[in-house]
């Protein structure tokens, strides 16, 4: 078994995204509705550089193993939708924003996204999302 066919049976937790991050030009930012995904979460302090054009430093909350690709100032939390369900619906109808979570658990930012194609394979990958809770742009 290789290294990857090991990480994608690995994941057995359960996460929640927020994907497709738009600046609202106001210092935030709006996103897709959330999803379930599946992940193993590790919670790993750890210098790493962001994928931003500025060379900016984080120090990781967590290092996730995704099963699907990840935006760059997406949302990831530790838990799943139904644990959220008293917090994602707002009076209108819509899903509110990953902020108004904290007091259940941070929806951590995504400072770095990896895409590593699995030796031996041009479609499978490994995906990983270094993430901070830190919005220090």
């Amino acid at each position: 078994m290789g290294l990857a066919q090991t990480i994608r049976r690995s994941l057995k937790q359960k996460a929640v995204y927020w994907g497709n991050p738009q600046n609202t030009g106001y210092g935030g930012f709006t996103y897709d509705d959330p999803i379930e995904i599946d992940c193993r979460w590790e919670e790993v302090t750890q210098v790493f550089d962001a994928n931003d054009d500025k060379g900016t430093k984080f120090i990781s909350r967590a290092i996730v193993y995704v099963n699907r690709d990840i935006d760059y100032l997406g949302r990831i939390y530790l838990g799943t939708l139904l644990s959220l369900q008293d917090y994602l619906e707002s009076s209108s109808g819509t899903y509110i924003d990953p902020n108004s979570i904290e007091d259940v658990g941070v929806a951590h930012i995504v400072r770095r996204f990896e895409k590593v194609p699995e030796f031996g394979s041009s479609s499978k990958f490994i995906r990983i999302a270094y993430l901070s809770p830190w919005l220090n742009e």
